[in-house]
C-alpha cells in the first residue's frame, strides 16, 4: 500500500543533500544579500532548512581553523577499538598458553 499525503498524492521521497550543496546554500545565506525565502526558492529547499544550515555554518566555522596538532585522531571511537583489540590479544595469549600446556602433556 502506498503512503499518500493529505491531498491524496504520493508523498515525495526524502531527499539527502550532499555536503557541498549544503555548504553552498549556507554560504549564500550567510552573505545576506537575499532573503531566506528567496534562497529556499532558488535552491528548492525549505526556508527552515536554509536557516538550519546557516546556523550550523556559523556555529562550526571555528572548527575549520583549529590546530590539527592538538586534535586526537579518532577520539573516543579509537579508544573503544583499542580496548577491544587489547581484550582480544589477552584472550589469544591465554589460548596459546593453554595449547602449549596441552601439547606438552601429549608428548
Amino acid at each position: 500500500m502506498r503512503r499518500t499525503g493529505t491531498n491524496g498524492k504520493p508523498r515525495r521521497k526524502r531527499r539527502v543533500f550532499e555536503k557541498t550543496f549544503r555548504a553552498k546554500v549556507a554560504l549564500a545565506a550567510v552573505k545576506g544579500d537575499k532573503t531566506l525565502s528567496d534562497l529556499a526558492g532558488q535552491f528548492d529547499v525549505h526556508a527552515n532548512q536554509v536557516s538550519a544550515w546557516r546556523q550550523t555554518l556559523i556555529d562550526r566555522a571555528a572548527e575549520l581553523f583549529e590546530d590539527g596538532r592538538l586534535r586526537k585522531p579518532g577520539g573516543a571511537e579509537a579508544d573503544a577499538t583499542h580496548e577491544e583489540l587489547y581484550e582480544q590479544i589477552g584472550r589469544l595469549k591465554m589460548e596459546v598458553e593453554w595449547l602449549k600446556k596441552k601439547s606438552a602433556q601429549l608428548d
